[in-house]
């Protein structure tokens, strides 16, 4: 498959909109009193923004802080992390949650938060600590800087509790995987397109509030022959430092033998004595490696263990029992800190399939050793993860998948005072790009995962290979999603049944109604920029249904261009806010085609409509192409739109498993509810396009 605390300087350099300044911090009379504030506004949007708040002390230590400021321009925070943020019009005050209280003498402690914004988006200079004004210097007669200056030192590293794998698991909570990049099969880091990990990514990772880092490697091209397969000394050295430099940042760090799973352990059970001798090479020269690192880092024995070949689930539980046995033993016998250290063992496949689950406890259970995490994977229920078979919404039969999953692993360890760590989750069509699956659908099974994580104490790490957190620029590409995580980690937030309302470009304008999912919260209403709307006026709630007037309907569509006309966000009493677009749209208009198999484009006008899903028949109404146990194909690997080229594209996977000279009857399926039909014929190479 695939397939930050960070330096207020690095983030500066690189962000949209920066503020520094210094903060007096009064604790006692005594106290050399001294901070600074960077204030970032790193991603920003029509009406939005993210912003990120550093808070250094330089002064004597504080227990409990309140910052306040005022917006230049009427900005509204409309949702926060990893701090309680009240306001009194333009005035603001955050104060510290209960595990941020306390800022050590050079210590950095940092918070985030959604806003909203209109005509500009400026950036409060003046901050005050504690009531004291800023000044930049211990003393407080400097004036602030002009530029941002990084630290002098990194942030608190706090060692796991002693003996209770538990509290220090929950402490790696929320987690994040640098992906692609030391996993990546080929000469280095770089191989899959990633460029070199740099320090700056790992303080800016922090930064955004990330406890724990997962640093996937793969050893197999970085190792010599038998009998001792001796790792590579530059690459292992590449390894120790990025490690390093998660661990001065504070990190909680995990590091494994990645692909090696299906590259060459996968030989199993037709070469178990080689594989058994290079696994334990292996491991015996990482265990004396990090024999003495931080008790933050934590060994993985092995990622997604697979077996070709073997004679059934009897003998791959007992060939993984065997790795973990040996990783086991290996990496307490080399002392140190690896007497204690934790140690991470995944169930086959990575599943959280009750046979898979049942089969790692009895290895727990035998191993009998309390500085032990069990591991699962977890990237929804398959339909939905790739938008295949109709799982175009996350819907009961998603949810469900998600519940089962993380209720068996709960039962099994965490019940039992064994904790487990969901090393990887996101969504398998990620792999392609993230809009695979619908944003409003994507939004509300990223909520839902981080509230279920929450109550059944699952500990998670979020995969990204750089298609969510720039490698380089240092920015989320998907804000609304990012935004939609991170207050997953602390709360619930209100969604709908959508987050698009479609109005036709010509009739009459009418009432529109969405059903709100409130998730035990209270809504507050809707808003438009920072206008809002009002309530009877412009919509009604009638027990969890959301109506839209129509007056109000045709103010937003306006001239009723095609496409987004407005956003408003329904606000809820804790949590994000939840987007809604206004879109104007007309049923899309296809046209004939011809073309070849490697390269079949159709003509599509969209007309302001978006694409869902499509499905294929034969004219006897059996199912057509790939996956043809159903109906709806694969979006982007049979079929993909291009709204830009005002194209649909039939790929080349389609094409090879349709059967020559008959004719096929694709079903074109629109968020707005249009259906489409559309005909197509392939002859060798050849393809042709009909619309009857």
């Amino acid at each position: 498959m695939r397939r930050t605390r960070w330096r207020l300087g690095l983030a500066a350099a690189t962000a949209g909109l920066v503020a520094v300044a210094g903060i007096v911090v009064a604790t006692s009379a005594q106290a050399a009193a001294g901070c600074r504030v960077a204030y970032t506004a790193g991603s920003q949007w029509p009406g939005g923004f993210t912003a990120n708040v550093g808070i250094t002390n330089l002064g004597d230590p504080v227990n409990g802080w309140s910052l306040v400021w005022t917006f230049p321009s009427g900005q509204r925070v409309t949702q926060a992390w990893n701090a309680t943020v009240t306001s009194s019009g333009a005035q603001v005050t955050a104060t510290n949650v209960g595990y941020n209280g306390a800022i050590a003498t050079n210590a950095t402690v940092s918070f985030g938060f959604n806003g909203s914004w209109t005509g500009t988006n400026t950036a409060p200079t003046s901050f005050t600590l504690n009531g004291v004004t800023c000044t930049g210097s211990v003393g407080g007669t400097t004036p602030p800087p002009t530029t941002s200056v990084p630290p002098t030192s990194r942030p608190p590293t706090t060692p796991p509790p002693a003996g209770n794998a538990m509290a220090a698991v929950a402490a790696m909570q929320p987690g994040w995987n640098l992906g692609n990049s030391f996993d990546a099969v080929g000469a280095d880091e770089t191989a899959w397109g990633n460029p070199r990990v740099t320090e700056a990514l790992l303080d800016n990772i922090r930064a955004q509030g990330f406890n724990s880092i997962r640093i996937p490697v793969t050893w197999s091209n970085h190792h010599g022959g038998a009998p001792n397969y001796t790792i590579d000394a530059a690459w292992l050295a590449r390894v120790r430092e990025v490690v390093n430099w998660a661990l001065a940042d504070g990190f909680y760090v995990m590091i494994n033998l990645h692909h090696d799973s299906w590259q060459w352990i996968n030989t199993m059970p037709t070469d178990r004595t080689n594989v058994h001798n290079r696994y334990n090479a292996l491991w015996t020269q990482l265990a004396a490696a990090f024999r003495d690192a931080s008790p933050r880092l934590t060994l993985e024995s092995v990622n997604e263990p697979q077996f070709t070949g073997s004679s059934g689930d009897a003998q791959n539980a007992q060939l993984l029992n065997e790795l973990h046995t040996s990783f086991h033993r290996i990496v307490r016998q080399s002392g140190g800190g690896n007497a204690t250290r934790l140690l991470v063992l995944p169930t086959l496949h990575t599943s959280a399939d009750q046979p898979r689950v049942d089969e790692l406890l009895n290895t727990f259970n035998t191993l009998n050793d309390p500085n032990l995490i069990a591991t699962v994977h977890f990237y929804g229920y398959w339909p939905f993860s790739v938008n295949v078979a109709g799982g175009t919404r996350f819907d009961a039969t998603a949810q469900q998948d998600l519940v089962g999953q993380f209720d068996r692993v709960y039962n099994a360890f965490v019940s039992r005072n064994i904790p487990v760590i969901i090393g990887e989750y996101g969504l398998l069509g990620f792999d392609r790009h993230t809009g695979t699956i619908e944003q409003g659908e994507k939004l509300k099974f990223f909520e839902y995962l981080g509230w279920y994580a929450r109550s059944r104490r699952l500990t998670t790490q979020l995969w990204d290979n750089g298609q969510h957190f720039g490698r380089t620029s240092f920015q989320w590409s998907d804000p609304e999603l990012i935004a939609q995580v991170k207050s997953s980690w602390t709360t619930r937030s209100g969604t709908a049944s959508s987050d698009q309302v479609y109005v036709p470009r010509t009739g009459s304008v009418t009432s529109k109604s969405l059903t709100l999912n409130l998730n035990g919260l209270s809504f507050q209403g809707l808003r438009q920029g920072s206008t809002d709307l009002a309530s009877g006026t412009d919509y009604t709630v009638s027990g969890s249904t959301l109506t839209l007037t129509a007056a109000a309907v045709t103010r937003l569509v306006g001239s009723r261009a095609y496409g987004v006309n407005a956003n408003i966000q329904a606000r809820f009493s804790a949590g994000v806010p939840w987007r809604i677009s206004i879109i104007t749209y007309d049923p899309p208009v296809l046209g004939a085609a011809t073309g070849q198999t490697g390269a079949f484009s159709l003509p599509a006008q969209f007309r302001g409509d978006q694409l869902a899903t499509m499905e294929a028949r034969y004219a006897d109404g059996s199912n057509a192409g790939p996956h043809n146990w159903t109906s709806f194909k694969e979006f982007d690997v049979a079929f993909a739109p291009n709204y830009s080229a005002n194209t649909i594209t039939l790929k080349p996977e389609f094409f090879a498993e349709v059967n020559d000279g008959q004719r096929v009857t694709l079903t074109f399926h629109f968020w707005s509810g249009t259906t489409l039909t559309y005909y197509v014929t392939k002859s060798g190479s050849n393809v042709t396009g009909t619309l009857s």
